[in-house]
């Protein structure tokens, strides 16, 4: 008999219904899992937004009050997927009460952030899962396997680029997301830390970096009520954007290898552009993830003129074989959320972590807080061999 996990989702935004999305797929495509998730209580604060999730969904109850999870003995794991600056408040009291975490990243505004909830899961013996969806891709898993058995001989260098158009309206609401007190970072929080994330589970740790940001739209309209997503607004208040839109960034890896991690969330049409391409001394890998099932992979000994041949993942790469049977039918971005949320169970149920984890977070947060300082100073910036 198949156990049963009460969870809880706080925050119903466009992450929340993914995630709440991911845990009603479970049973079609891990039907084998040691746990299945239970929908005990959903937590949002715009009124209505967590009555009609509980009417779509099957949530048990409704509550404008995340603490009020904390509490519930019926709830044994919770999805944090509130506005970043809550991270840090609700992924500590969770664990302290407790509860597994599955975490948005960037789990928190800073390195001391995604710390803080690291240590208390540690403390409290509780799984913490994060956001980090992109590595969950066959192709991705793939490519690192490619990379680590020598398939492309000693990695040179690598560039991740993460361009979006998601904030290129001039008319995009001024929503918490472009405040420093309530968002932290901009495009770092919300793209680079999914760069830095690749760019080490790929390569191994960065050991310094230097980077440069900007903000190309420097004023928008405070939103005249709730907003979900990337709402536009027109008509409110002006105010200022205060963190940055673009970034770019020079990679040093321990490895010696060299790397560009680059990101926008302005850039006019690029939509998801998201993707890297790894170099090595006798041969290449790109990923795509407009593409997410493909690799163009160049392997042998010609060095000059070498062909790049598309390879198509299939059942045995990663995970794909829980969605399609076989190569080339395709696998989109919702898959991910899923194969993380089986893993977060799976987690759960063994006691040992799978998948990325909160101190993978802590690693990435580590790498935006080096660009924040080097962005201001112009310098390199060392970091730490572990965060």
């Amino acid at each position: 008999m198949v156990d049963s996990l009460g969870v809880a989702v706080v925050g119903f935004g466009w992450m929340g219904r993914v995630h709440t999305q991911a845990y009603a797929r479970l049973p079609h495509h891990y039907p084998h899992l040691p746990l299945r998730p239970r929908l005990v209580t959903i937590a949002e604060d715009v009124p209505g937004r967590a009555e009609e999730a509980a009417a779509q969904f099957g949530f048990a109850a409704t509550t404008r009050h995340w603490r009020e999870i904390a509490a519930d003995p019926r709830v044994q794991a919770v999805s944090i997927t509130a506005p970043n600056f809550l991270h840090r408040e609700i992924g500590v009291a969770m664990a302290e009460a407790g509860k597994h975490i599955w975490i948005e990243k960037p789990v928190g505004l800073t390195v001391a952030d995604a710390r803080a909830v690291a240590d208390a899961v540690a403390k409290a013996g509780v799984q913490g899962a994060v956001g980090f969806n992109y590595r969950n891709a066959p192709a991705v898993e793939a490519a690192r396997e490619l990379i680590a058995s020598g398939g492309i001989g000693t990695v040179t260098h690598v560039r991740v680029r993460l361009f979006s158009d998601y904030a290129a309206h001039p008319d995009s609401a001024l929503t918490w997301r472009y405040e420093k007190e309530r968002g932290g970072s901009g495009v770092l929080g919300d793209l680079a830390s999914h760069g830095a994330d690749l760019a080490r589970y790929l390569l191994g740790d960065i050991a310094s970096l230097t980077a440069d940001t900007a903000v190309f739209i420097p004023e928008r309209a405070r939103p005249t009520g709730a907003t979900a997503g990337h709402t536009l607004a027109t008509g409110g208040e002006l105010g200022p954007v205060e963190n940055e839109d673009y970034v770019n960034c020079l990679l040093r890896f321990a490895s010696g290898a060299r790397g560009v991690l680059e990101a926008c969330r302005v850039s006019v049409g690029e939509q998801n552009n998201y993707g890297f391409e790894v170099h090595g001394t006798q041969g290449a890998v790109f990923w795509d993830f407009r593409r997410m099932n493909e690799l163009g992979v160049s392997r042998g000994t010609s060095y000059q003129d070498q062909p790049v041949s598309t390879v198509y993942v299939g059942p045995g790469d990663g995970e794909f074989g829980a969605f399609q049977p076989g190569a080339a039918n395709a696998m989109g971005y919702d898959d991910l959320k899923v194969i993380e949320a089986s893993r977060f169970l799976r987690s759960v149920a063994e006691g040992v972590p799978h998948g990325a984890t909160v101190e993978d977070a802590v690693h990435s947060a580590a790498v935006l807080d080096a660009m924040v300082r080097s962005a201001e100073s112009g310098a390199w910036v060392d970091l730490a061999p572990k965060a």
